[in-house]
């Protein structure tokens, strides 16, 4: 595995982070206590080209490989400090986009991926509901078959991007007598009648991205709306997380970047008993650390968009790579608020929003005891 960069891959990030400096430059403090999301710059996002990345160019995509992909998105964690933004762009991405391209028909890919791509749709993945988080396939949200159509009833929460989207991923059983195979994926637009959209939730972090709830009530959409083969939910929805585990966090690497390059530039700048506090063991113990987290998490995201690039579905390392740099992201906040001791504490430094937006890494896509149990799994255990 030859992970070297290109120079145009080098390039592509070099752009991506002097895009986002120069572009991506709103009131956060202001978003943030409000819970708005920032849809100006969703759309320059889509301008630049970022939600199309990893789509072919036929369905208005960029075209990009998956490992030119990650690593132009970890420029965008770099250059853009608004992580909700971010995290409605990935999940939009692979959660709802990717699952699209890899099960969708050529009509369904034809007039939805170019809206997708082009942001000038929003997608959202609906799987969980208040019964059915990490077991997710105990869902009882149903879709029933009706002449030529399917009707669905149901309760979804927690959907990212829920209040805001244009087309949903929803997931709904056949039969519930059959299990996991009962479960089917369906292609559902915002205005479809018996489609209810619920208002955002608020949240600890990730202010900036909308979450909330959708409510099927004898919801009627057409037979060609249904996303692959009846029964095909589980094999739609393992490969969807496949993709959302293994890259949802590639921007939390730039992210840790910056975090570090932050730290660093405080801690010669910040005197303290006639010295730089860098100078001190323990600060400099500190920096290291978030030093070793990066370049580990760097090494299975790369790794990750290796295997996937080469086709494999990659589930153990997807899970591997999703518990990593989640508690590795997460450790490098606390460690750049220790590092700008009461400057890091302050609402104004931007330094507790990190955090709080990090925490949520290690619940959404699978927590990270589920990623372990994934882990274990494919031990052998």
């Amino acid at each position: 595995m030859d992970f070297s960069w290109s120079k145009t891959q080098q390039k592509l990030k070099k752009s991506v982070i002097q895009f986002a400096q120069e572009t991506l430059q709103a009131d956060l403090l202001t978003l943030d206590q409000q819970q708005q999301f920032n849809r100006e710059d969703w759309q320059k996002c889509s301008t630049f080209g970022v939600q199309g990345w990893p789509i072919p160019t036929a369905y208005g995509g960029q075209g990009l490989d998956t490992l030119s992909t990650v690593h132009a998105l970890e420029g965008l964690g770099y250059g853009c400090r608004d992580n909700g933004l971010i995290f409605a762009i990935n999940a939009h991405i692979w959660a709802c986009q990717m699952p699209l391209l890899a099960f969708g028909t050529e009509a369904q890919k034809a007039h939805y991926l170019p809206l997708l791509s082009q942001g000038t749709w929003l997608g959202g993945h609906a799987a969980s509901e208040p019964e059915a988080g990490s077991d997710v396939y105990s869902l009882s949200t149903t879709a029933e078959k009706q002449g030529e159509q399917y009707v669905l009833n149901g309760h979804k929460h927690y959907v990212t991007n829920g209040p805001i989207a244009d087309l949903f991923i929803v997931f709904a059983t056949l039969d519930k007598t059959l299990g996991q195979q009962g479960l089917s994926a369906f292609l559902v637009e915002k205005d479809t009648p018996g489609l209810s959209i619920g208002q955002p939730v608020s949240k600890m972090g990730l202010r900036t991205a909308q979450m909330g709830e959708l409510t099927f009530t004898h919801c009627a959409i057409p037979l060609q709306q249904r996303l692959g083969k009846e029964g095909a939910g589980v094999t739609i929805f393992s490969h969807s997380m496949a993709w959302e585990r293994s890259f949802i966090l590639s921007s939390a690497i730039g992210t840790m970047e910056r975090l570090i390059a932050d730290s660093l530039r405080y801690a010669r700048q910040r005197q303290q008993f006639g010295q730089a506090i860098g100078k001190f063991q323990m600060v400099a113990n500190r920096l290291v650390d978030m030093k070793m987290r990066l370049e580990t998490a760097k090494a299975h995201l790369h790794k990750v968009a290796w295997l996937k690039q080469q086709g494999k579905l990659a589930l153990l390392e997807a899970a591997i790579t999703k518990l990593y740099i989640s508690e590795a992201w997460v450790d490098t906040c606390m460690d750049a608020i220790q590092i700008h001791g009461g400057q890091g504490y302050l609402t104004q430094n931007g330094l507790e929003r990190e955090l709080r937006d990090a925490m949520g890494s290690k619940l959404y896509s699978g927590t990270s005891e589920i990623q372990r149990v994934l882990i274990a799994q494919g031990m052998g255990l």
